[in-house]
């Protein structure tokens, strides 16, 4: 069942409000400083004395760029400094050690990414010493169908730094396109060639990565329904295995570089439905499925196979095929979750480094998740990955009666279900075609934290 595109602006208004992008519950609102190092330690020793500990996944965080994106929400550092580069990778090997003395040597890493910032902002040299530093201290997967990705900005690599990649480990390329048109790539200051960038989809596959995909944003400023289409046929052409659209939150109060995008020329909420429609039509239409939020693979892909199979992940590098993992983040501001615990490193890369320096772990803050989080938290990946939820399924598995413990939230869905967004009944509810588009409206329904307006509004727009 595809999405449909059809929204009346009237449920736009009522459902497209702000909230979470649920690649964790409880989100980073609800992690609090009171949580430490070693509750963190504590709880990587409950998972490694598991009866079969659950496999690995590592998340590395590159920072570094050389030039400044306006829309860009990341954590992130622009300089053109590399020695600041060095010192950071300095650190990061620190922290590496220290994370990898934590963790049995016996538990195999199935998924690695590198995010940014721009990772290929970091020499060949670099990137292959931190490859080589991981597998030192990780038991790294060799199987064919590891997923060890790496996020490219087209701008900062060739065939040639493809062909390294590939050689050094990773099978999987995720590459920022945002958008073709120039007057859009001007407004955001990242102008980068079309046919380059198209043709390092070809350099991806003709190296044996196993999957390529491609980020593209609506809202930018001065894009319109016509000018966005163009750059979605020329994608097209190229026909990456995924595609991700992502919806763009000018909040310039919280990210400073989005100052330089003036108000005018972002598109209005109205403009932004027609851009996400007419994307989905086209991406559904040269026969993508849509896998949910921003998420469009084509059906030989593995994340549409899991969708099908019923076995897609969500966690924070968004959709995943890999079964559940005990995720390990490394690098300045990384969020990592360890059995019921999530845990986030500092933000400031000083503040990061200095905790290195004096042999201590860089956490920040995190929680430990309770028994009603632990609940709630498996409703919400239901809808976010499988549209539906089985309330036998979760009285079984939790020894609960679903209507008298969420009876306030079942009672939340009722105006939902009135508006064609969701089938209802005793047994479960499933998302339709129409609420397709909206899931995470749908899954606020069962978010425990959201009991004000003031919390909503930390979160970005649902559309």
């Amino acid at each position: 069942m595809g999405p449909s595109t059809s929204f009346p602006t009237e449920l736009i208004s009522r459902y497209g409000m702000t909230g979470p992008r649920y690649t964790s519950y409880p989100t980073a609102l609800q992690f609090h400083e009171g949580f430490d190092a070693e509750a963190y330690c504590r709880h990587v020793q409950f998972s490694n004395d598991d009866l079969i500990p659950r496999p690995l996944s590592l998340y590395v965080h590159l920072p570094f760029c050389k030039s400044l994106c306006y829309y860009c929400a990341c954590n992130k550092k622009v300089t053109r400094h590399q020695s600041q580069a060095q010192v950071y990778l300095q650190h990061l090997d620190l922290e590496i050690d220290k994370q990898g003395r934590l963790f049995d040597p016996d538990r195999q890493v199935i998924q690695l990414h590198f995010g940014g910032g721009t990772p290929t902002y970091h020499s060949d040299s670099q990137l292959q010493h931190l490859v080589a530093k991981l597998s030192r201290h990780f038991f790294l997967s060799r199987a064919a169908n590891r997923e060890f990705s790496i996020e490219i900005d087209p701008r900062t690599v060739d065939r040639e730094r493809i062909e390294f990649l590939a050689d050094i480990g990773f099978n999987r390329v995720s590459m920022g396109i945002q958008d073709f048109n120039p007057a859009v790539q001007k407004a955001v200051n990242r102008v980068q060639d079309e046919e380059m960038t198209l043709g390092l989809i070809d350099a991806a596959r003709d190296s044996g990565f196993n999957s390529v995909s491609v980020d593209l944003i609506y809202g930018l400023p001065l894009q319109t329904e016509k000018s966005f289409e163009v750059t979605i046929d020329s994608v097209l052409t190229a026909r990456p295995d995924r595609i991700s659209v992502y919806n763009y939150a000018h909040l310039p109060q919280l990210f400073r570089a989005q100052r330089m995008i003036g108000i005018h020329d972002v598109p209005t909420p109205e403009l932004r439905v027609q851009l996400m429609a007419s994307t989905v039509n086209k991406l559904v239409g040269a026969g993508y499925e849509y896998i949910g939020m921003d998420h469009f693979a084509l059906p030989s892909d593995e994340l549409s196979i899991a969708l099908r199979e019923g076995s897609l992940q969500r966690n924070f590098q968004g959709y995943s095929t890999c079964r559940e993992t005990d995720l390990v983040g490394l690098g300045v501001s990384a969020i990592g979750k360890v059995g019921n615990s999530f845990v986030q490193n500092h933000k400031d890369i000083r503040t990061w480094q200095k905790e290195l320096e004096q042999n201590q772990l860089p956490v920040w803050r995190g929680i430990s998740l309770s028994n009603e989080d632990r609940l709630r938290q498996q409703i919400i990946l239901a809808i976010m990955c499988r549209g539906q939820v089985s309330f036998i399924e979760f009285e079984h598995r939790y020894k609960l009666d679903f209507g008298d413990h969420f009876a306030l939230e079942l009672e939340s869905l009722k105006p939902l279900q009135q508006d064609g967004l969701i089938d209802l009944d005793d047994d479960g509810l499933v998302v339709t075609s129409a609420g397709l588009m909206l899931l995470r409206a749908i899954a606020m329904r069962f978010d425990e934290y959201l009991i004000d307006d003031h919390q909503r509004n930390a979160y970005s727009k649902v559309i």
